[in-house]
């Protein structure tokens, strides 16, 4: 259910992989896919794509038939699982490009914006439809879409429900990486890449940087960024790199 492939031994690609279900996430596939990310963060992976098989979905979100036959306590047993699922995305150490196509609906726009950047190509769907089944998006949803789109965005997507094609969700900035007809995979992996030349431990404290950064004000933020910045600059990577230049040669980074 959750495929997990290496590119080049610096680029880590975990797959979205129950088709025939529109990758719906069940119960099991919420574990497996914790247990997977726990597993790449651990890992010295310097970038890492989420992507999902099959035509004509990257997630429609949680599997709503398996919640068919739920009590409310099942429910309440199920939702530590997904929370720990979307955690795990969401905290995963290194840069993550999430690679959508088609539709990516609930639990799969969730998914996506728990990334750092979403590449996404043509005929591809976003929405959070909680409210149309009497929930709220519980992955993130209104957290994450809030500090990508704005808050009066955010609130115009959630309390409607309403789906939002691929050139709307790429003008209001839900897409970062525009991707040509069926090329969201591709795009994603070439950013990847391009992210995994750099030094590891730099990326890795840009990430914590802007992700810590965000939601302070500004003399605070600016000593997160001091602290990221002292992390870099006595590590071997930072040498490295500086030697690197000097002599003209790509850097091997040692990565810590």
């Amino acid at each position: 259910m959750i495929g997990l492939t290496w590119h080049g031994g610096t680029v880590a690609e975990i797959t979205l992989d129950r088709p025939k279900a529109l990758n719906a996430l069940s119960t099991a596939m919420a574990e497996e896919l914790a247990r997977v990310c726990a597993e790449v963060g651990a890992s010295r992976a310097h970038a890492v794509v989420l992507s999902a098989s099959g035509e004509k979905a990257f997630c429609v979100g949680a599997d709503l038939k398996e919640r068919n036959g739920m009590s409310d306590a099942d429910l309440l047993r199920q939702r530590p699982v997904f929370r720990a699922a979307f955690g795990a995305v969401l905290g995963l150490p290194q840069p993550v490009v999430a690679a959508v196509h088609g539709f990516a609906l609930g639990g799969g726009t969730e998914l996506a914006l728990s990334c750092d950047l979403i590449a996404a190509q043509p005929g591809t769907v976003f929405g959070l439809p909680e409210v149309s089944i009497g929930l709220v998006p519980g992955g993130g949803g209104t957290q994450l879409m809030a500090r990508r789109v704005g808050p009066a965005k955010a609130a115009d997507l959630v309390l409607t429900g309403r789906k939002v094609a691929f050139e709307e969700a790429v003008a209001l900035g839900i897409v970062d990486r525009p991707a040509p007809e069926g090329g969201a995979r591709d795009t994603a992996l070439e950013t990847a890449r391009a992210i995994a030349a750099n030094s590891p431990i730099a990326t890795r404290a840009a990430k914590r940087a802007l992700r810590n950064g965000a939601p302070l004000d500004l003399v605070s933020a600016m000593d997160v960024e001091d602290n990221a910045w002292r992390t870099t600059a006595m590590s071997a990577d930072r040498r490295e790199g500086i030697a690197a230049f000097n002599e003209k040669r790509t850097p091997d980074w040692p990565g810590v």
